[in-house]
């Protein structure tokens, strides 16, 4: 098992590889003049399985279109090379959003991106909390696993669970599915029911407005919003004042994927939400190391979650 980190912070796979008791293979990634870039391997990869890690969110360093180049070039070159299978471990998956067109001629990205991962030689994708899963499963024509963030947030839950009852909540009617899921596992996880709600999110021209519950009672519960990942923060917000405003007691706030993009360090600030729990998919380096918002936010492995399903392909494989 050979695994290769493409992101410039390697804080994930170095917590991947070690849950798998194996090193970071080393690649030279070499910056030319011109901007262009060349990534190979500084091992040999023939007949060995490699696992390939890119977390495909923008920061300074890099936008989502250069590390998905570079995770397509490190894929083709392994193949290229005598790898005998290629998996893309992708804890972040840029453009899942764009899974549908919604505007005349709009694009289909998330099904491009699927296409590219093949035509580079890519065996397998492993991702975190795909917006769609559906679209994500149908999108690529190689075997995908996709792991579910709400395994990583048992301990808050049950923490929350322990104050008195407690609701999972969808900030919009898209995330529904996900978040009866999450009730599932976690009434059979703490053996006691769990409550249920919705919040209505309505989009126009840009502009949206979450303003009320339409489904559930979270009166006197702790209210447990559940989305697939936090953008502005705007989303998160509206829904909890909906469910503060429905009677509940407490908000907190989960996401797989905390991009926090502006203007979230002000909006989440607000204290109806009080506490908000993402996994390390994303480093928060948006949010100011010593703000409001970094005060109340607690970051979650998801290396476990991977390691796991890397050890158990690797193990059928194997046999």
């Amino acid at each position: 098992m050979l695994i290769f980190a493409l992101d410039a912070d390697q804080a994930f796979a170095a917590a991947l590889a070690a849950d798998l008791d194996e090193a970071v293979a080393a690649h030279e990634d070499r910056a030319f003049e011109d901007g262009e870039h060349k990534l190979r391997p500084l091992v040999d990869p023939r007949g060995d399985d490699a696992y390939v890690v890119a977390s495909l969110y923008g920061d300074a360093q890099a936008s989502p279109h250069d590390k998905l180049c570079a995770l397509l070039s490190s894929i083709a070159t392994l193949r290229d090379h005598g790898a005998r299978r290629v998996t893309a471990v992708v804890p972040y998956l840029a453009y899942a959003r764009k899974d549908r067109r919604t505007k005349p001629f709009d694009p289909v990205t998330l099904r491009y991106v699927a296409q590219w991962l093949e035509a580079s030689g890519c065996d397998q994708l492993i991702a975190l909390e795909a917006h769609n899963v559906a679209a994500f499963d149908n999108a690529l024509r190689r075997p995908t696993i996709h792991l579910e963030s709400h395994r990583l947030f048992d301990a808050q839950a049950a923490q929350a669970a322990a104050a008195g009852p407690i609701a999972v909540v969808s900030p919009d009617p898209g995330g529904v599915k996900r978040v009866q899921l999450w009730r599932e596992w976690l009434e059979a996880k703490l053996s006691r029911e769990v409550g249920f709600a919705m919040v209505d999110k309505r989009r126009s021209a840009g502009v949206v407005s979450s303003e009320r519950l339409v489904a559930g009672d979270v009166a006197g519960a702790t209210a447990l919003l559940f989305d697939d990942l936090i953008a502005s923060g705007d989303t998160m917000l509206r829904a909890a004042q909906a469910v503060r405003r429905a009677g509940a007691r407490d908000v907190l706030a989960f996401a797989a994927h905390g991009l926090f993009v502006s203007p979230a360090a002000e909006l989440l600030a607000d204290a109806t939400i009080s506490r908000i729990v993402v996994s390390d998919s994303v480093p928060p380096f948006r949010l100011p190391a010593d703000g409001p918002v970094a005060r109340k936010l607690q970051v979650v492995s998801a290396a476990p979650l991977f390691a796991q399903a890397i050890r158990d392909c690797h193990e059928s494989w194997a046999n």
